[in-house]
């Protein structure tokens, strides 16, 4: 029998961990005809998960808010990612957490409650939303005049959700026009968050963040905590555009990467075309934490 290689990665559907490769949903699960799912990422880094109950916490929340529930307790939810990483091998790793609406019990029906919710989990090798030659120099985002981000009415962006249509449609014009990303402003001119990221600014040593039409990032969230230990003022506000673009520093702030520096937006270069130096203080101090046993915990096969 040939051996089985994880290091693609693994998941854990039904009661079993499979690799990655194996991994699907049926055809017919609302999650994918309707994009009616709620996940939420955390990351392992030198073999420690990193903040993981913020993570849980958030999925918690996501789920309440989506009207989904699974069987899985939270401990199970928590044992069942130690097991799969460990299975995995992957010392470095980006785990997701998935909850279902689900096969509705008649294929036939339009009720969502006669759908049976599930729960499932992925992790593959460490995900860096910007590569990692973009993280020297800083990314370049570019802002489409003619795209908003969905309206926080329609679909609420705190619960982490599979809604790309603005953003998709955003990266093609960001890519085709030589960018690295899109980053989207609302119906009102102001700005929000870019395809896994959430953005700050920094302007005579202050920092700001958007307070509307976000996820509320556990990375984001974080990054507030290291302003403060740096005693950075720091504040959730509207912003509009040409607010945002008379900043000294511009950086996102993702699972994939951490605080990650902006070093251009549409035609506006920050920093000189370079990382800043308050964002390069907040990045180094990212990392540092991560090996803090406060913050992180190491995977544990036995649990």
């Amino acid at each position: 029998m040939n051996e089985i290689d994880w290091s693609a990665g693994a998941a854990w559907m039904k009661g079993e961990i499979i690799p990655i490769s194996q991994a699907a949903i049926p055809v017919t699960d609302w999650g994918l005809t309707h994009s009616d799912i709620t996940y939420d990422v955390v990351h392992v880094w030198d073999g420690r998960f990193f903040r993981a109950d913020d993570y849980l916490d958030r999925f918690e929340r996501s789920m309440e808010k989506c009207r989904l529930s699974v069987p899985q307790t939270r401990d199970e939810m928590k044992s069942i990612l130690h097991r799969m990483v460990a299975r995995s091998g992957l010392q470095s790793s980006y785990v997701s957490v998935v909850a279902s609406r689900g096969k509705p019990v008649d294929v036939r029906s339009r009720d969502p409650r006669d759908c049976v919710n599930h729960f499932y989990a992925w992790c593959v090798p460490f995900v860096w939303v910007f590569p990692e030659d973009v993280l020297e120099r800083g990314a370049h985002l570019y802002v489409p005049n003619d795209i908003e981000r969905i309206a926080t009415e329609s679909v609420d962006p705190t619960a982490k959700n599979y809604h790309w249509g603005d953003f998709t449609q955003g990266l093609f014009d960001a890519k085709e026009a030589g960018f690295d990303s899109t980053m989207l402003v609302d119906a009102n001119g102001h700005v929000t968050e870019g395809p896994g990221f959430n953005v700050f600014m920094i302007k005579n040593g202050r920092v700001k963040t958007p307070r509307a039409g976000v996820l509320e990032g556990i990375t984001r969230k974080v990054a507030m905590e290291i302003c403060a230990h740096h005693g950075l003022a720091c504040e959730q506000v509207d912003i509009t555009l040409a607010e945002f673009l008379e900043a000294d520093e511009v950086f996102a702030t993702t699972t994939g990467g951490g605080p990650v520096a902006i070093s251009k937006i549409n035609d506006r270069v920050f920093s000189n075309g370079a990382p800043g130096e308050i964002t390069k203080r907040l990045n180094g101090t990212y990392w540092d934490w991560h090996n803090d046993p406060k913050m992180s915990e190491a995977v544990d096969a036995s649990l």
